[in-house]
């Protein structure tokens, strides 16, 4: 089974996010905790949160971008757990048991999205306010698209 997990690329998240994801917590799209927002949210931090961020299901802060990666069924049920937890403290779930199947399903999502994927694909999510609700596009990079020049340090060893 394939699922994402947060990458960095540079320091940018931990100054765009109120509460940054930690590299390599596993994620999911999160676009759930903006179900109730209107145009007079997107302010700040909140804004860069709800146009990109993928959601950390460890610190639950909020990352640019995830990487697709496999994982273990134990791993994944540990996350649905937590993940139902959440869920119970922030949005006042009954129970654990009762906000269980709402976790698993937001799991599965972010599981269909990443299993056409090979590992290392990189994900980006955008959304936007419709009339509708929010409107989430990904954007997949295949590991074979980036170049490592597009990531990597240039300069000089001369003095």
């Amino acid at each position: 089974m394939l699922l994402a997990r947060a990458i960095h690329f540079d320091e940018s998240d931990m100054n765009v996010f109120a509460n940054p994801a930690r590299t390599g917590e596993w994620a999911i799209s999160g676009g759930f905790e903006f179900s109730n927002w209107s145009t007079a949210d997107l302010v700040g931090k909140a804004r860069q949160a709800f146009a990109n961020g993928w959601l950390g299901v460890e610190t639950f802060g909020r990352v640019t971008f995830v990487a697709v990666t496999r994982i273990e069924a134990a791993e994944y049920e540990t996350l649905a757990t937590r993940l139902a937890e959440h869920f119970v403290a922030v949005y006042s779930a009954p129970s654990v048991e009762a906000a269980l199947p709402i976790a698993t399903e937001e799991l599965a999502q972010m599981a269909d999205l990443c299993a056409d994927h090979a590992p290392n694909t990189v994900l980006t999510v955008m959304r936007e306010l419709t009339e509708a609700g929010v409107r989430e596009q990904y954007r997949f990079i295949e590991a074979s698209e980036a170049g490592l020049d597009q990531f990597a340090i240039h300069g000089t060893l001369d003095e």
